[in-house]
């Protein structure tokens, strides 16, 4: 398979691995056709800012690229501009993903979605835009 540089720099030398404990939002989302996971925890100051993002992924080196990748776009963004950022954004600032892998930029941005969800629902709020995410983005390809 043909990975960019970028793919290959983020599976070798992701950044942002780890948790946040007592994280502001954490989310969990899978793919059960190829087995990976992954799990979002942000920290969101008072002015719903993310201060960090961490990720823990099991999955091939697509899916920790793109969790790592997306960390890296949230941080030091509004609650709000993370909503906004898509899985076609991840796959261009990876320099783009093989057509089999592009499954994995969709967990990751679901999976920012399901952390925002979680600071959602802890906090009592509603963020315009964002709905109830799945837990396997499998759900998604269907709809």
């Amino acid at each position: 398979m043909n990975y960019s540089e970028k793919v290959i720099d983020h599976f070798t030398n992701p950044r942002n691995v780890g948790e946040i404990s007592c994280a502001s939002g954490c989310g969990t989302v899978g793919n059960a056709v190829c087995g990976d996971i992954m799990r979002v925890y942000l920290d969101i100051d008072d002015n719903q800012v993310i201060r960090d993002a961490k990720f823990k992924t099991f999955g091939c080196g697509a899916a920790i690229a793109t969790s790592s990748m997306a960390t890296l776009l949230i941080k030091g963004k509004t609650v709000q501009e993370a909503l906004e950022v898509t899985n076609k954004a991840v796959m261009e600032a990876l320099d783009g993903l093989p057509p089999v892998k592009v499954h994995c930029s969709l967990l990751a941005e679901e999976a920012i979605h399901a952390a925002l969800w979680d600071y959602a629902e802890k906090h009592n709020l509603t963020i315009e835009g964002l709905e109830k995410p799945v837990d396997d983005i499998e759900e998604l390809e269907h709809h």
